[in-house]
């Protein structure tokens, strides 16, 4: 998708984020995140609460969304956690591949040394694919997890990347 442009999220996204936001949580099978939960209290969750949220668009057109936050205070700080959602028209298209290229690199920008996926739905194959084709490890696996709507208790792994220096 060479056309695809990611930039950072303004206030005025929303609406058009929403949209994207919304069918992925209310489908309950790829995050943790309480399904009834209000707009306003998803804008709060992905808009206000990470570092920085970002905007995948294709000719104007929202096709994703991402963040990048600090996983744990103090000590962990150098670790951040990044969410990615794309629209169900534009999935299988490269859109997540280039959202997670582009939060690594912006990671590294913030001062971040590893990035880490705290819950990954062990049914959601094509993400854990993806982000093992982008060098992240699976480092834990939480048995049965994750309660699917389809398939029921679910395992969720840990997925981790060093983005510092070999030398770090």
């Amino acid at each position: 998708m060479d056309d695809l442009s990611i930039r950072l999220a303004r206030a005025d996204d929303f609406d058009a984020l929403w949209p994207i936001l919304r069918t992925v949580i209310r489908a309950g099978d790829t995050y943790t995140i309480d399904q009834s939960l209000s707009a306003e209290a998803v804008r709060t969750l992905w808009m206000e609460a990470p570092r920085a949220t970002f905007v995948a668009e294709v000719g104007g057109e929202v096709v994703g969304t991402s963040y990048i936050k600090t996983n744990q205070s103090g000590g962990g700080a150098h670790v951040c956690n990044a969410g990615f959602m794309v629209a169900e028209a534009a999935r299988g298209r490269g859109v997540a591949r280039r959202m997670c290229e582009h939060a690594q690199t912006q990671a590294r920008a913030m001062g971040y040394l590893a990035m880490q996926f705290n819950f990954v739905v062990g049914t959601n194959e094509g993400a854990i694919a993806l982000w093992q084709s982008l060098g992240f490890n699976t480092v834990g696996r939480l048995p049965r997890a994750f309660c699917h709507p389809k398939a029921g208790l679910v395992d969720a792994l840990v997925m981790y990347k060093w983005l510092g220096a070999t030398g770090d």
